[in-house]
């Protein structure tokens, strides 16, 4: 015992061995003999002071704003049996410093949103005397606070939020009561990237500094078109090449402004580089609708780059370390098959138009149909089949359709709407993605045409490459029974996520930022509740 009360004495600073106090204006507290002792540790010594735990509920009292953090807050006291966690033995510890400087700089990591209490926490850090002394309001504000950035940061909007928005795709769950203690060990782990955030998080945020620095700089001014000019093809002169120059020399599609107004090669390498990476059909002929897009200002382009880190929120990285999915992105048309982490087929598709959007959701393919029937769904027989039977009897017969009770479906074939093969991810949306025979869409650049089912333009190729190490089949025998005119079903012996999305910002594997229409006003939304929060 006198060996374990002489280490607990060297544990101790003698200047600490005094009582301290801690108060809280709703109450006050006091001990001939406060409890107080220090963790040893080598790495940071934490106060093991304790307090009441009733104190709690006036705290929050106090500080309204914060109630919806309370259990939080509770749960971490629980954890540490109502200790202080943000005092060293010199005062208010060093994460403590880390993270106001984070919450002061939340528009680093795409937020403009109102701090709860801020003129508070200014007063507190910037009275350096008062943060040497342990404050009960203080401690609990420091709790609180820190996880309304964690929440904010790392979690984004709530659930209930995104799910008006219409994003079904399954949102993170997690705490971060456990969190805090690795922090306080090493502050610095709050500056490295999280394994809990997608890592297309980080490269939008740096995208996102890219922009800032632009937008600092000045931005870029109009571009203005010539009233009579249809087009702008490479080999023509004219004025309005050096704001196209310049526009395109500040976004780095250029690498550098020569200041010539003739359209040459060089800008021919920086539109085309252009087109690709904002949706556009990649030739070198400038139209209207291309300078309207440069002329969208670097403030709007900034919004994007937020509301799209906002979305990378909501999605746990342990969602694409499955050894193989499928990931659809809406806006930019787009689908990609990932095996073994890296992409094995990438497909344009066709979305639903605005009136069927496709929806933001994930499920698991089980089946894949050769030769499908298409079963008319109610909603089209009703507003597009029956009238079409109304105004030619034999409407049916020469869309290869028969009548089964009081359904309609079209028999297999080359001609029918699902074309020759269906990829089956049961859902409540009743949504599948499948080959078609209107391949001519494929070639436009806005392609939202479906009802809400996915279209496919490598239809054939995605049921190849599912089925590649599959023994069962042969790229022979998956086109036998693509033509065979006979639906045959094959469930798969390993279900594939799929995940359909909606991004309008995008970084590549290159770092290259993409830009994409926001066809469902789904962008709208979400900045208008990001920036009124």
């Amino acid at each position: 015992m006198k060996r374990i009360l002489v280490l607990l004495f060297f544990c101790i600073p003698s200047h600490l061995l005094l009582a301290r106090s801690y108060s809280l204006e709703a109450s006050k507290t006091e001990s001939a003999f406060p409890a107080i002792s220090f963790i040893c540790n080598n790495t940071i010594p934490f106060l093991n002071e304790p307090f009441d735990s009733t104190l709690v509920t006036p705290f929050f009292s106090k500080y309204p704003k914060l109630k919806y953090l309370k259990p939080e807050v509770v749960k971490l006291y629980r954890k540490h049996n109502y200790q202080f966690l943000w005092y060293d033995r010199n005062g208010m510890n060093e994460f403590a410093d880390l993270l106001y400087s984070k919450i002061n700089n939340l528009d680093q990591e795409g937020l403009k949103i109102r701090v709860p209490y801020k003129e508070k926490m200014q007063s507190i850090f910037q009275d350096y005397d008062n943060r040497k002394e342990s404050n009960l309001e203080v401690e609990l504000l420091m709790s609180s606070l820190y996880f309304f950035y964690f929440n904010r940061v790392y979690k984004g909007v709530d659930i209930e939020k995104t799910q008006q928005l219409g994003w079904y795709l399954p949102r993170k769950k997690q705490s971060y009561v456990n969190r805090l203690d690795s922090l306080l060990q090493d502050p610095s782990l709050i500056n490295k990237k999280d394994k809990d955030l997608l890592g297309q998080y980080y490269q939008l945020k740096e995208a996102l500094q890219k922009y800032r620095n632009i937008e600092k700089k000045g931005g870029w001014s109009t571009i203005v078109w010539p009233k009579k000019m249809k087009s702008l093809k490479p080999g023509d002169t004219a004025d309005v090449v050096l704001q196209i120059r310049n526009r395109l020399y500040l976004t780095r599609d250029l690498s550098a402004d020569s200041k010539k107004n003739w359209y040459d090669n060089e800008l021919v390498v920086g539109v085309l580089h252009y087109k690709e990476r904002n949706a556009f059909i990649p030739d070198p002929v400038l139209l209207p609708k291309h300078i309207k897009d440069m002329n969208i200002p670097v403030n709007e382009r900034i919004k994007t780059i937020m509301t799209n880190m906002e979305r990378c929120r909501w999605i746990s990285p342990s969602l694409i370390k499955t050894q193989q999915y499928i990931m659809v992105n809406i806006p930019s048309f787009n689908l990609t098959y990932f095996k073994n982490g890296k992409p094995a087929l990438e497909s344009k598709v066709v979305v639903g138009k605005s009136l069927n959007r496709t929806v933001v959701f994930s499920g698991e393919m089980s089946e894949i149909v050769f030769s499908p029937y298409w079963n008319v769904p109610s909603s089209i027989l009703r507003k597009e089949i029956l009238p079409a039977i109304a105004k030619n009897a034999n409407y049916l017969a020469k869309h290869n359709m028969e009548w089964v009770g009081d359904k309609v479906r079209q028999r297999p074939g080359p001609e029918n709407s699902l074309g020759l093969v269906k990829f089956v991810f049961p859902n409540s949306f009743s949504i599948y993605m499948h080959d078609t025979p209107a391949k001519n869409l494929f070639k436009e650049e806005q392609r939202a045409f479906s009802h809400g089912c996915v279209r496919v333009a490598r239809a054939r190729d995605l049921a190849v490459a599912i089925l590649k190490d599959d023994k069962n089949w042969t790229v022979e025998k998956i086109d036998a029974a693509m033509n065979r005119g006979a639906e045959k079903t094959y469930k798969l012996k390993t279900k594939i996520p799929v995940y359909i999305g909606y991004f309008t910002a995008w970084v590549d594997r290159n770092g290259t930022i993409h830009f994409y229409n926001d066809i469902y006003g789904h962008d709208d939304r979400l900045t208008e509740l990001l920036l009124s929060d």
